[in-house]
């Protein structure tokens, strides 16, 4: 009986505190919105925002292409010349083709 009193005294002498450290706990810890989760949401959060830039940095460089291709026929010829490897008639055409099987710049000789 002596410990089991003198646990029940520490308790009520140290409610308040006892009580918000079960506070910060429970909210610490415990449950969907827990300051643990809401930092994983928080870097969850930057990292798509992160994603949303490059993509639109990525749609802005491809409508500025789509612009050049729909008003420039030399645009049109070097896409022609890159990705498809077209060339003239009285050209070479080497394609070099890198270690991991990609190719690499398209050169062109006259």
């Amino acid at each position: 009986m002596g410990k089991l009193n003198t646990i029940i005294l520490f308790a009520r002498r140290h409610k308040y505190w006892i009580t918000v450290l079960l506070f910060v706990g429970i909210i610490g810890f415990v449950g969907e919105n827990s300051l643990f989760h809401r930092f994983e949401h928080k870097h969850t959060i930057s990292v798509l925002n992160d994603e949303i830039d490059k993509y639109q940095r990525m749609f802005n460089d491809n409508q500025t292409k789509l612009k050049q291709l729909a008003t420039n026929p030399e645009a049109i010829e070097k896409v022609a010349r890159e990705r498809y490897f077209m060339k003239k008639e009285n050209e070479d055409v080497f394609i070099f083709e890198k270690e991991d099987g990609t190719l690499d710049d398209l050169s062109t000789q006259k």
